[in-house]
């Protein structure tokens, strides 16, 4: 049940990235912070790369970090990458961003440093 209720909150995170990432730019409220949407990138990323590692370390039978960790990281990165590209091509009033790759992908380090830390103060259980 709990591998199922990972796998679809990742799943609908994933689905709310992508449709708040490609709407209309003109559709979205006017917030006027400095640099607001990288930020907003890194928070996608970084509860992007969160879910998906849940997701996959309860797959894993090793209980190991490293390959689930990594799986989602690289997942979080193609992901936002691709979003650059399609936001170049098929919409109208966004345009690919370099610097929200790096907000994207500095989200998801962000989310792989906790993991990681969290993991050593808190070692997964070897049943």
């Amino acid at each position: 049940m709990l591998k199922q209720i990972l796998f679809w909150a990742a799943v609908l995170w994933t689905g709310i990235v992508f449709t708040l990432c490609l709407v209309q730019s003109n559709s979205l409220p006017v917030i006027s912070i400095a640099n607001l949407d990288k930020y907003i990138h890194a928070f996608f990323h970084f509860v992007f790369t969160a879910l998906w590692f849940l997701f996959l370390i309860s797959h894993s039978e090793k209980k190991n970090i490293f390959m689930p960790l990594m799986i989602a990281f690289m997942l979080s990165v193609f992901f936002g990458v691709a979003i650059e590209v399609l936001q170049g091509l098929y919409t109208t009033t966004r345009r690919e961003d370099a610097l929200d790759v790096a907000a994207n992908i500095s989200g998801a380090t962000l989310a792989v440093f906790m993991i990681v830390m969290y993991y050593r103060i808190k070692p997964i259980d070897k049943k």
